[in-house]
């Protein structure tokens, strides 16, 4: 059963799990759960998608349960008025604050992109980060005598594809457990030495005018047991 954050006759709110996909894709032609299926089910009526997480992200993903919403509800995102709010946990000691405005260029999939235009110019994208926590584990990495994380908050601008994994790295404090824009010997670490196998990246929190209602809208949800785990190691 899925973890639903908020419902009503318009919208439906859940907490996506870590590893699970939205919907089916050909880049994993082999997968056969899919979340949109899983809440349809679950709550007996269709439902629209509006946004997206990765498959390895968890956190809060907004439905609308008619076409009609899901189009006010799209205009809001292409407004750039919806606020969305993620934790992570990083590599290395990240500054005290860091405002990342890095164009990114769209990177296609050969499968699921093959119809797509592939001369795009780079797009505009934005990301604040703040730092919450430092974690020092006195264990060597690599060439280090000690291994240091970070636990951050990161507040996106703009919603490009892979947008916080990219920026992250762009910075050199890639997000742990991202095995394609990662650290791979950080990531073995965290899976030998801090019992993590996942991404470490949350979508804690989205804010948004209800599409019917126009009053402001603010969803939440809690870190799954594994990233929460990991991030009680955390000292402020």
């Amino acid at each position: 059963m899925l973890n639903i954050l908020f419902q009503d006759e318009h919208i439906v709110v859940v907490h996506k799990p870590a590893n699970m996909l939205v919907h089916k894709s050909m880049i994993d032609r082999h997968e056969t759960v899919f979340l949109m299926k899983l809440l349809r089910d679950q709550i007996g009526q269709y439902v629209y998608p509006v946004h997206r997480l990765d498959k390895p992200t968890s956190g809060v993903l907004l439905f609308a349960l008619s076409s009609e919403v899901a189009t006010q509800l799209a205009k809001q995102f292409e407004a750039h008025t919806i606020e969305k709010e993620y934790h992570a946990v990083v590599r290395g000691f990240a500054p005290e604050t860091v405002h990342i405005d890095y164009a990114l260029k769209e990177k296609l999939d050969k499968i699921a992109d093959k119809q797509a235009k592939k001369d795009k110019p780079a797009q505009e994208a934005v990301t604040d980060m703040v730092k919450l926590a430092e974690l020092t584990v006195n264990e060597p990495v690599g060439r280090y005598e000690q291994a240091r994380f970070s636990l951050v908050k990161l507040t996106p601008k703009t919603g490009r594809k892979h947008q916080l994994r990219r920026h992250m790295a762009h910075i050199r404090h890639p997000i742990i457990g991202d095995t394609t824009h990662g650290d791979g010997k950080q990531n073995r670490f965290a899976r030998e030495h801090l019992q993590f196998s996942n991404l470490a990246l949350c979508a804690t929190k989205l804010a948004f005018l209800h599409p019917i209602e126009n009053r402001p809208m603010l969803v939440a949800t809690e870190f799954e047991d594994s990233m929460q785990a990991l991030v009680n190691r955390f000292k402020p």
